[in-house]
């Protein structure tokens, strides 16, 4: 009896512990520079895992679209990963080539990372865990699902990669 009042403690307390911040994650940019979200405090951030060689890479377009017109108050972030059908085979400056040439690509670009599986980004840790972001669990299940984050660093919801940059789902929060 005495175990299962202490299992019962140990759950009530894990509910009080504070979920994580986005902005202590690190990351660095495609040209392998750290990238310091706690400057992006004050706009929405809307994380991709992308990938050059998907059908939904025209998606690159849509979120050039948002970015342009929503500039001020959201910040995207491309997040190359070669998970999903390996469908991101290239290297840094292949990847940073592609989405520049093919659709002039002007913002944010990672480097590769994982977002599923033990090897799994702590970015993704964080979008993916509940424990974490304080929202909700998900798993990213293909190339360029998103992620929605307010300007406080509190995940707003995600979108499965059916879902267009440029759909209300989204742009009703900008």
């Amino acid at each position: 009896m005495k175990l299962i009042k202490k299992a019962k403690l140990t759950s009530e307390a894990s509910k009080e512990v504070p979920n994580t911040s986005i902005y202590d994650i690190s990351i660095n940019d495609i040209a392998g520079n750290a990238v310091d979200f706690s400057q992006l405090k004050g706009k929405k951030i809307l994380f991709v895992n992308v990938a050059s060689k998907c059908g939904f890479t025209k998606q690159y377009k849509e979120l050039q679209e948002l970015d342009d017109n929503y500039k001020n108050s959201l910040t995207i972030i491309g997040c190359p990963c070669n998970q999903f059908g390996g469908q991101e085979p290239g290297d840094a400056s292949q990847i940073q080539e592609f989405c520049s040439l093919n659709y002039g690509v002007e913002f944010l670009i990672t480097e590769k990372i994982k977002v599923k599986g033990n090897s799994k980004h702590p970015l993704y840790k964080w979008l993916t865990s509940k424990e974490q972001n304080g929202k909700k669990n998900s798993s990213v299940k293909w190339n360029f699902q998103k992620y929605l984050v307010d300007e406080n660093g509190n995940l707003i919801d995600y979108y499965y990669s059916t879902t267009k940059p440029t759909s209300k789902k989204i742009t009703k929060h900008l």
